[in-house]
């Protein structure tokens, strides 16, 4: 009897893909998609069965840009339609990249983008509460103009600029973990809930229907990672360790982190809801609810984290 190969669960930033001061145009979008695949690669490397993750605050938000700018001309596109476009955009040029970088260095794996729904609650409160930023960051005389124009709630993010915030409900579970598991016994690479899923309420009938609302990508990563029962879940992210006090001379990086050590920074707000609050609120769920470890770092450092040399783990 074989031994099943480890799970890992890696979640990758929209942020990654479409970098800030670029413009976003597809030929970058895939140069920077190539990039991160050095993380990924190290996973490969060690033997992981592996889903891969990501979110699309960028991407989507350039669509829902291109949707209003053009609502006179073609139908309108709902914001979960934009999710599962920007799935299918970003899982492409992530399967792709991956397939290519599989090929060269002679690895025999298959990988797929599977386009996935997340169940949420329609009497979330976030409904009535949009925090969630998406889109292209503005200066704040932009923002007012816009916000004033379009009726939009625009907030300032991690000093960063400012950016569109729309409804983001906390994901229940994940629609299609089932085919997910089944891809991975044959030993596929998955490509899931990209975006953090296309947002679906349950209706009396127990079908489903579709919300006009973003999920959170690292809130839906944790819920895969937990139902998969994943051996890993790491968190990829633009800094290589957790900091409090963050750029400011008190800053304090740490290599591993408690529950309870994280749940007292998070209270005392050094982890902002636009950045590192949610990555670490997502790891602290994955586990509670039973997950074994959480690693937190960048891109660049996951080889070194992988053989605890960077990166925050977070433990119980």
């Amino acid at each position: 009897m074989t031994t099943q190969k480890k799970l890992a669960v890696v979640a990758l930033g929209g942020n990654a893909i479409m970098q800030k001061g670029e413009e976003g145009n597809i030929h970058q979008q895939f140069a920077n998609t190539r990039k991160t695949l050095d993380a990924i690669m190290e996973l490969i490397r060690r033997d992981y069965r592996l889903v891969i993750t990501h979110g699309n605050g960028p991407q989507v938000g350039n669509l829902f840009l291109m949707v209003e700018a053009t609502r006179d001309m073609v139908p309108e596109i709902p914001l979960g339609v934009c999710v599962a476009d920007t799935q299918g955009q970003m899982g492409y040029m992530i399967q792709q990249s991956l397939q290519n970088r599989l090929i060269r260095e002679g690895y025999d794996r298959q990988v797929m983008t599977l386009v996935t729904q997340v169940i949420v609650d329609r009497n979330d409160p976030s409904f009535q509460n949009p925090t969630k930023p998406i889109g292209p960051f503005y200066t704040k005389e932009e923002a007012e103009k816009i916000q004033q124009e379009r009726g939009w709630k625009m907030v300032e993010d991690s000093g960063r600029g400012y950016r569109l915030v729309v409804a983001s409900p906390i994901p229940q579970r994940i629609l299609e973990t089932d085919v997910v598991s089944m891809l991975l016994e044959q030993e596929v690479i998955v490509i899931a809930v990209g975006g953090g899923g296309i947002p679906v309420v349950i209706e009396p009938d127990g079908t489903y229907e579709g919300v006009e609302v973003v999920v959170d990508k690292d809130y839906a990563s944790s819920v895969l990672a937990r139902d998969l029962h994943a051996d890993l879940f790491i968190v990829l992210t633009g800094v290589d360790k957790i900091a409090i006090n963050f750029n400011t001379p008190n800053q304090k990086t740490f290599d591993q982190l408690t529950i309870a050590e994280a749940l007292a920074y998070a209270d005392q707000g050094h982890f902002p809801p636009g950045s590192m609050g949610p990555k670490v609120k997502a790891a602290i769920d994955f586990l509670q609810q039973g997950g074994k470890e959480v690693v937190i770092t960048s891109l660049e450092k996951v080889g070194e984290a992988l053989e605890g040399k960077n990166g925050t783990r977070i433990v119980r």
